[in-house]
């Protein structure tokens, strides 16, 4: 009896075992199709995700496939990880170089996000934090708070076969991008030059898409655009060829590209430019396009810069600016008074009528911040009666250096002149009674090159 029941345990025994084993081979060649398919979704991934504007109620966010895809967003507050949100779900398409945006509209102010990328509802690994912050609620509540942003222009990827013979224009090295990210600013100010239209790019859509992807896929790119806010506004090279104005044939097409790569929180002339404004706790950032309404460099009449709208509606908003500091942010230089390239001062009575009306209303804090020349300096102009203007030119991330030599800059900060890729630490501090805003200028390696403090109380 004892050997029978041996027997039929056996028996029975043997069929499960064997049933186990084919549950265990299923579950290995299930987790084996999970990740094959979330690896067959990351090389859909063109670039991204990039995060754009951050509002108290709304984030934007950005990403780009390599064809046709299905992509949406799950992000959820990190201090309650177990309620999860999802954006709208949307398709990617040929017509916009299979970028799109996301928006993220169930966020609360003050917030800390982590998010997910997802194609094709598969998730996207990425080997480095996704997260995302919205600003805080503090008027009528407390001072502003502490924050901080990166500003930098003029950056130049290589493309071998497009690019002029001889010695690379750009930098093989964008470990500029790293150092950025790893000082954690809360946003990255992109002003101008952001990317450079070659001649086979800037007179077909194609040509415009292929640049702004090629630009935007660099893989040391990619986490600064994933945790870090961006805004941006453009310069000649991003709008059109070299020193291009208001003539550009194709200014529409890479105004498209413009709205397409970039998540900026509006447009203030519908279809002409991409002028805007956006604020960050008590500082507020007036966008402008010194190329949508330019003339020609050599054209003596009917002379304009920003153009008379734009100039007129920047002056408005400035009256109109409670805003403890107000960035004026230029593609090219303001306060420099020499005339050379395309500084403001080739324009001398529509520059000296910005200028004229910020004094005669008595417009408080006011700062310039441009790119453009390849050199960071720093501009100050000193006004008799009133507190001086200061103008900060950030240039380049990674595109040539080059050297003013014998221009008669008469307002340079002395020491402030730096001909090595570098960029801007703004950190804005301090309680309502004592605010400072601080701009310490960094080289590649992260090594600080020198610093300027500037109190609100100075700037009244």
């Amino acid at each position: 009896m004892q050997a029978l029941y041996l027997w039929d345990v056996q028996t029975i025994a043997q069929p499960i075992n064997t049933c186990l084993m084919k549950l265990r081979l299923l579950a290995v060649l299930y987790f084996v199709f999970l990740s094959l398919a979330a690896v067959a979704q990351e090389k859909l991934l063109q670039s991204g995700p990039m995060l754009g504007y951050s509002d108290m109620r709304e984030v934007k966010l950005w990403v780009q496939t390599k064809e046709p895809a299905k992509v949406k967003i799950k992000y959820w507050d990190k201090t309650e990880p177990g309620k999860v949100y999802t954006t709208a779900e949307v398709k990617t398409a040929s017509a916009n170089a299979h970028a799109t945006h996301l928006i993220a509209d169930k966020v609360e102010p003050g917030k800390k996000y982590s998010y997910e990328l997802y194609i094709n509802n598969k998730k996207v690994k990425r080997s480095y934090p996704l997260e995302f912050q919205t600003q805080e609620l503090w008027q009528h509540r407390k001072d502003a708070p502490d924050f901080s942003f990166a500003v930098g222009s003029c950056f130049y990827v290589n493309d071998t076969p497009y690019d002029r013979p001889g010695k690379p224009y750009g930098s093989t090295d964008f470990g500029i991008l790293t150092t950025i990210h790893q000082k954690k600013p809360d946003f990255m100010l992109w002003i101008g030059d952001n990317t450079y239209l070659r001649e086979p790019d800037w007179n077909t859509k194609t040509g415009i898409q292929y640049r702004y992807t090629h630009t935007r896929s660099v893989p040391e790119l990619q986490p600064l655009l994933a945790s870090v806010h961006n805004y941006a506004i453009w310069d000649d090279h991003d709008y059109g060829p070299n020193n291009s104005d208001r003539s550009f044939w194709e200014k529409d097409l890479t105004l498209e590209a413009f709205k397409t790569f970039w998540a900026n929180p509006n447009y203030i002339f519908e279809d002409e430019g991409i002028t805007g404004t956006f604020q960050w706790n008590d500082v507020q950032f007036f966008m402008t396009d010194d190329r949508w309404f330019k003339s020609p460099n050599t054209r003596q009449d009917n002379k304009a810069y920003l153009g008379e709208n734009q100039l007129n509606w920047l002056i408005d908003a400035l009256h109109a600016s409670n805003a403890t500091f107000k960035v004026i942010c230029v593609g090219g230089q303001v306060l420099n008074p020499a005339a050379e390239k395309e500084n403001y001062s080739n324009h001398p009575e529509e520059r000296q009528k910005l200028l004229d009306a910020i004094r005669k209303a008595n417009i408080k804090g006011v700062i310039f911040m441009d790119g453009d020349r390849h050199f960071t300096e720093l501009n100050k102009l000193d006004r008799e009666g009133t507190y001086p203007l200061y103008d900060f030119t950030i240039s380049p991330l990674t595109a040539g250096v080059s050297n003013p030599r014998d221009e008669p800059n008469t307002l340079r900060v002395p020491g402030t002149l730096v001909r090595e890729h570098n960029f801007g630490l703004i950190n804005v501090t301090g309680p309502a009674t004592d605010r400072r805003f601080i701009v310490t200028i960094y080289g590649v390696q992260g090594n600080e090159i020198w610093k300027k403090e500037l109190k609100a109380s100075e700037l009244k």
